[in-house]
């Protein structure tokens, strides 16, 4: 698993000297947008429409995610499309997004062979879209932050760490329990608080007791925080290096795979992760049913102003809205009949017809749509085109494009009918009903596909060999009840929690008191130190592997990939990495050669060897630690071997014009005051002091240079 990215760091100043060029202004941002879910979380509604086209506040998702985008610099967005991807296309092209004022360019990416988020990045590396930091973000992304402080944040951390920070996290600081919080995506962090630098990453979903590594606590970070109030925005600052990553290492298929492979292996891929948390603005995603309507509600209640219904910030002639006290918002040729009520939070597309008598509160009602007398909508979301006759009451449920509700009929909580479903009359839908024009059949026949999408491309006329069940839709009904088809408790509620995510249950137990027991015995893999014959047989693989690398002439960054195989397989931290690579290195001559092999010799041997693997070192050494690291191991073999003491100045000097350690810090090492006795006399040596004077020296030049 190499980093590709921070392979190509130096790891030192090396011999550069003088004024810095001046700095050019940054490159325009771009914004790499996912427009594919690949999940089933919106089956079977996704069946019909694709995913970021869902009407939010009457809006299609996809239009606050670019509009955020947009306002926040966003001068270039790679919209990757997959399922549907036809529809999405044809979307785009018809809004502002793609007419040639547009300050943002959208540039739409299509292919059949994206299958998970890992797909889109290494497409983007493969074809080099991204050119310096860029936003990554999916289609389902609702948000008014200003990225502006969290960008200026991120570009200063890579500039003076040297780009090793790769990604910068945005979190909405909020309380537990918050209705915007999801919580399939509830997390636990730890955070350097000095450095906001993430430590720590674990989702707290079916969990009531979390675990840190004690190597969290054992760091040299003086303040370590533990944060559970935090709303995960799903926004996400990049570096290029991401996309590389991603190609580097195919087991990633998510962000979550990204962050966890990146805070597991950071000490070897040498990368870090921070994190910018905001407080008065808004940013969600709209995962599942339950965060739709939070997420609308939040938008009618003007919680992500300047994103609100009368702005009409998608510049749609049709999405044109006054807005009145109680948050009501009336679209054009808007009529309502007499004793009907609009109580609050209430929104109500262009052409919608609605009878008398009507009470109507919490519920947004798209375009074209005709509602009856003595109807009741509370917490109803309502798309285009649909139909309710009268004396229907309609609870927290949406009622998808053109469908009908006859007369009579009651939709509990919960219920879904999807597009030109019928239901009626007189019918009482139960908590959690859903109704498709779609058979559950289709579902089993697309079990082996990736997307919520998965299917929609079959011939729609598809003869079906099953009617419609009157007992569960109405007399007049039309549609299938989507159920476990074994009707078992376990099945429905993995299919409700499908559409609408989790609910809180407090007497549930996520573990058993005898598993955590259990668990707390065992010792955090992260945390263990290895074993000191693990070390050896360490060393003796990697030995092996750079013999190996010589007689085949392997690349340096295959010695990288099987080095970093060899370390996990061994549980061998960076620190022994550094000392084990230095010291096969060091030795790598006597083992070819007699082992009385003289300084100059031995000098004539290892140089060439040096040049030849100078990659692998700096992709290991690029911390202050690392270089200290692999000074002391080089003290060490030299302490080991008196008659080659002599060749240490050069073999420095080597490592300095490879620009593999820095100046700064073989003065830190030279100066350093605990050392042992033979060490202090090691840094006797003539040839050594005169390379450290030499090094004092030009480093006092430079910064005269720098002055003037």
């Amino acid at each position: 698993m190499a980093a590709r990215g921070s392979g190509r760091r130096g790891a030192g100043s090396g011999g550069a000297r003088g004024p810095d060029p001046q700095e050019e202004p940054p490159p325009p941002l771009q914004a790499v947008l996912g427009a594919d879910s690949f999940n089933r979380r919106f089956f079977p509604i996704s069946k019909d429409r694709p995913r970021v086209l869902l009407p939010l506040a009457n809006v299609a998702m996809i239009d606050y995610t670019l509009e955020f985008l947009t306002a926040t610099g966003v001068e270039e967005t790679f919209v990757f499309c997959c399922w549907k991807s036809v529809e999405i296309k044809e979307h785009l092209l018809k809004s502002k997004w793609c007419r040639r004022t547009s300050p943002n360019k959208v540039r739409i990416m299509t292919s059949d062979l994206y299958r998970s988020l890992g797909d889109v990045l290494r497409d983007v590396d493969a074809k080099s879209l991204v050119r310096s930091d860029f936003l990554l973000v999916s289609g389902d992304v609702v948000s008014n932050i200003n990225v502006s402080a969290a960008l200026e944040e991120h570009r200063k951390r890579r500039k003076l760490e040297k780009n090793v920070s790769v990604m910068t996290m945005i979190f909405k600081a909020s309380s537990p329990g918050h209705h915007a919080r999801c919580q399939e995506d509830d997390i636990i962090l730890a955070m350097d608080s000095t450095t906001n630098r993430v430590l720590h990453y674990q989702r707290t979903q079916g969990l009531k007791r979390f675990r840190f590594p004690m190597s969290l606590f054992q760091s040299n970070i003086e303040t370590v925080e533990v944060r559970h109030d935090l709303l995960d925005c799903h926004i996400s600052i990049c570096a290029p290096q991401v996309a590389e990553l991603f190609t580097d290492n195919f087991d990633y298929q998510t962000r979550d795979d990204f962050v966890r492979g990146l805070l597991v292996n950071e000490e070897v891929l040498g990368n870090q992760i921070h994190m910018h948390v905001t407080t008065e603005e808004y940013g969600a995603r709209v995962s599942n049913l339950l965060m739709y309507e939070a997420v609308c509600s939040d938008i009618i209640r003007r919680w992500v102003y300047p994103l609100t219904p009368e702005m009409n910030f998608t510049d749609d002639a049709t999405q044109s809205y006054t807005h009145s006290k109680h948050n009501i918002y009336r679209g054009a040729e808007v009529s309502l009949g007499q004793g009907s009520v609009l109580d609050e939070n209430v929104l109500i597309g262009q052409g919608t017809v609605i009878g008398s008598n009507c009470s109507i509160t919490n519920s947004v009602i798209g375009q074209n749509c005709k509602i009856g007398d003595d109807v009741i909508l509370d917490g109803a979301f309502l798309w285009n085109g649909v139909h309710v006759a009268d004396r229907v009451k309609i609870q927290q449920s949406i009622v998808c494009d053109e469908a009908e509700v006859k007369e009579g009929a009651i939709l509990n909580p919960h219920c879904v009918l999807t597009s030109q479903v019928v239901v009626g009359p007189d019918i009482v839908l139960l908590e959690g009903t859903v109704i498709s024009l779609h058979s559950p059949d289709e579902e089993e026949e697309d079990d082996d596909e990736f997307s919520d999408d998965s299917g929609v491309n079959k011939e729609e006329s598809k003869v079906k060999l099953k009617g419609y069940n009157k007992a569960e839709v109405g007399s007049e009904g039309r549609g299938y009840l989507w159920k476990a088809a074994d009707g078992s408790e376990a099945d429905e509620e993995e299919q409700r929690q499908s559409l609408w995510g989790p609910t809180l249950n407090p007497e549930q137990e996520s573990e058993s008191e005898s598993d955590l027991s259990q668990d707390s015995e065992q010792p955090d893999s992260r945390a263990a130190s290895p074993q000191l014959d693990d070390v050896k047989v360490f060393q003796n693989e990697v030995l092996g592997t750079l013999q190996r690398g010589e007689e085949e002439n392997i690349s340096c960054d295959n010695l990288v990939l099987e080095i970093n195989s060899l370390k996990y397989a061994y549980n061998i931290g960076l620190k022994e990495v550094m000392q084990v690579l230095s010291k096969v290195v060091l030795e790598f001559p006597l083992q070819q050669l007699d082992k009385g092999l003289d300084s100059q010799h031995y000098c004539v041997m290892l140089i060439p060897l040096l040049k030849n693997w100078s990659p692998v070192f700096k992709n290991y050494i690029k911390r202050a630690s690392d270089h200290l690291d692999a000074l002391s191991a080089i003290e060490e073999f030299f302490l080991e071997h008196d008659g080659l003491r002599t060749s240490i100045a050069k073999v420095l000097m080597t490592f300095y014009q490879l620009e593999i350690l820095a100046e700064e810090m073989i003065l830190c090492w030279f100066s350093q005051r605990d050392t042992s006795e033979k060490g202090r006399q090691l840094r006797k040596n003539q040839q050594l002091q005169k390379f450290i004077q030499w090094l004092e020296e030009a480093e006092e030049e430079s910064s005269e240079g720098d002055q003037d």
